[in-house]
């Protein structure tokens, strides 16, 4: 049991074993839906009276730890426990940008709920690759899991050790945003290849990054909003990426 808590709540854990928890019926459901099986399955005593986690065990077609209720929420990062979590392997995580087709790189983005949600947008359209710099929450978090919405499954993500190193080997377009003075997204050339760079609100990306940006872009708001959530202007991006496809 405490080595199920230490991987929800340990980002060292996580990174030492190659293993994540996931939480929740629907996270269960979209990793199975990947074609990927678990190491183990943990469900609650109330859990198991439940048809739709029953159903989830039988598609893993792994016997399930049953636990107390109060064991299982000991365990669970999530505030009202969903009563099924599983053990899973980490994708092994990839080290360069130079064949891919469209990708994001984060680079410090601290909350978990922003780089969730930009997995779930990148996921959503059509994005292929997520690399995360360093000052980046853990991709494997629970927070970050629940706010991308089973988006990892349908992606590649890994760690950036030489953003820099990545973003020259590209080999395709680099983009990022500015608050004014790009062009605007809707008159962007976004055909073919392209990398975007997003940071952190704040401090926005690191200048050698945003000088290796050859395609800066701003998004025009008529409102009194003086600017975006990062992971709303990278959603905007991805869907007019998709857009133009």
């Amino acid at each position: 049991m405490r080595r199920w808590q230490r991987l929800a709540r340990e980002a060292r854990a996580r990174r030492e074993e190659g293993r994540a928890l996931i939480e929740g019926p629907h996270l269960v459901a979209a990793y199975l839906d990947s074609g990927a099986a678990p190491e183990a399955l943990i469900v609650s005593e109330s859990g198991a009276a439940k048809r739709e986690i029953r159903e989830l065990v039988d598609r893993a077609g792994v016997a399930p730890d049953v636990l107390s209720d109060a064991v299982f929420g000991a365990i669970a990062d999530a505030e009202t426990p969903q009563g099924l979590a599983a053990e899973i392997v980490v994708p092994a995580a990839r080290g360069s940008l130079a064949d891919s087709p469209g990708c994001v790189l984060l680079d410090g983005i601290q909350d978990a709920g922003n780089v969730g949600a930009i997995l779930r947008s990148a996921a959503a359209f059509g994005v292929r690759d997520v690399l995360l710099g360093a000052g980046c929450a853990d991709p494997w978090s629970p927070k970050v899991l629940r706010a991308a919405m089973g988006a990892h499954f349908s992606l590649r993500i890994g760690a950036s050790r030489n953003p820099v190193a990545d973003v020259e080997r590209f080999g395709g377009t680099v983009a990022c945003t500015v608050a004014r003075g790009g062009v605007p997204i809707g008159e962007a050339d976004l055909q073919g290849r392209i990398l975007w760079i997003f940071g952190g609100e704040g401090a926005g990306i690191r200048g050698e990054l945003a000088a290796r940006a050859g395609l800066k872009v701003t998004i025009p708001m008529p409102g009194t909003a003086e600017s975006l959530n990062v992971a709303a202007a990278a959603a905007i991006c991805f869907y007019e990426k998709s857009r133009q496809r």
